[in-house]
């Protein structure tokens, strides 16, 4: 466990980077597609083109893994990180709203390697500590929250044209992730035994268990980016300054890691399936708040609600993907996953600006309920399911 522990280390770290990246880019991307772009409508095109990136490359970043490991994989990561950074800075200088589109796409390339450090945690841990390796990893992120908003808000106006600096800073952070990857030393998997064939994918995806871990990741993870994206939006609409929305972003992002150290000790307590129905009914109550009022705080809670919500659900539909697939189905399984995740995400990025300018913060909120809905009821009737059939055993 010695070397487990300390791969788990390296990847909590790169998580921390990796969602320093994300959620600065988050806090100011809104903010500088409304400067750039003519039509208000698209301001949020950036943030979309960033998931959806991350949505065309986790398949392929998956199978690249496979062929060239978890070290290798991630190291070509944080050179799309390098090139998108350096794309993004040029295209705010040039004021090129396209070519902003272009540099957060390629940053989303990175992401979606990103995405796939919880899942080599898991892959070294032992079946026991498989839940507590993935939420620690992604515990990282806490560091993300916490640093991000403060270094947009230090960054923003640092240079004479504004958020050139914010974006410039990003390549630095992907450098050093790339320094910390390269201490990594992640053993190949060994099958024990004579290995099974790996089943066709569609027999995979068939799984109730496959189909409620995607589902509910993809539409926790997808409701979180529809409200998130479009806070910046909506408390600039209120006439709120960019340090209030960075305050109530900063808040959102801890609240989605910090929970992350007992989450997967909360699995294993009560059960994968109770902790997602929890994160859906939480991210409910964010709806709650959130249509209550516009005043900060009433952002603030919301945040902080929704990305509670996001951790107990993404952490849980995470640890349920596991118990689909066997080891030598995971390069696929986990790819389809991701694709089907950050689909979902790109579609809450894409019209979250739309949504908020033309309908308004409140409708966009009304929007997320039958989806959560939706998610909650799968994850229910696969517990009610999987008790039925333990009381026949």
């Amino acid at each position: 466990m010695d070397r487990a522990r300390r791969n788990i280390l390296l990847l909590a770290a790169c998580q921390a980077l990796l969602l320093t990246n994300a959620v600065t880019l988050i806090s100011v991307t809104a903010l500088a597609g409304y400067s750039l772009v003519d039509n208000k409508l698209f301001a949020t095109l950036p943030s979309a083109t960033y998931v959806f990136g991350a949505w065309l490359s986790t398949m392929p970043a998956s199978l690249w893994m496979k062929r060239v490991g978890r070290r290798n994989g991630f190291l070509t990561g944080g050179v799309f990180g390098l090139i998108g950074s350096v794309i993004a800075s040029i295209a705010i200088a040039t004021a090129s709203f396209p070519l902003l589109c272009a540099g957060t796409f390629v940053l989303g390339i990175y992401n979606a390697f990103g995405q796939y450090y919880r899942f080599a945690a898991a892959d070294m841990a032992p079946p026991d500590f498989k839940a507590k390796a993935i939420s620690l990893v992604l515990a990282g992120g806490l560091v993300g929250g916490i640093v991000g908003p403060s270094l947009s808000k230090v960054t923003i106006d640092l240079l004479s044209t504004r958020f050139v600096a914010t974006y410039a800073s990003l390549f630095f952070f992907c450098l050093l992730a790339m320094a910390i990857v390269s201490f990594l030393a992640i053993p190949d998997a060994k099958p024990e035994g004579k290995p099974e064939a790996p089943r066709p994918l569609r027999v995979i995806a068939m799984q109730p268990t496959f189909m409620v871990a995607a589902g509910c990741s993809a539409i926790g993870y997808g409701v979180m980016t529809l409200l998130m994206t479009a806070t910046p939006l909506a408390m600039s609409f209120c006439g709120y300054p960019y340090s209030a929305s960075a305050g109530v972003i900063a808040a959102h992002v801890v609240a989605m890691f910090a929970p992350s150290f007992v989450t997967g000790s909360i699995i294993q307590r009560v059960g994968v399936l109770p902790v997602i129905v929890t994160g859906l009914c939480l991210e409910l109550a964010c709806v709650g708040v959130a249509l209550s009022g516009q005043e900060v705080m009433n952002f603030w809670w919301a945040l902080v609600l929704l990305g509670l919500g996001w951790n107990f659900t993404y952490v849980g539909g995470s640890t349920l993907l596991i118990e689909s697939h066997r080891p030598n189905e995971k390069a696929k399984v986990q790819g389809l996953n991701e694709m089907i995740t950050f689909g979902v995400q790109a579609l809450g990025a894409l019209t979250s600006g739309v949504l908020v300018n033309a309908a308004g913060w409140a409708t966009l909120n009304y929007l997320a309920v039958p989806l959560l809905v939706l998610a909650g009821s799968s994850a229910a009737w696969l517990a009610y399911r999987r008790r039925a059939a333990a009381a026949l055993t």
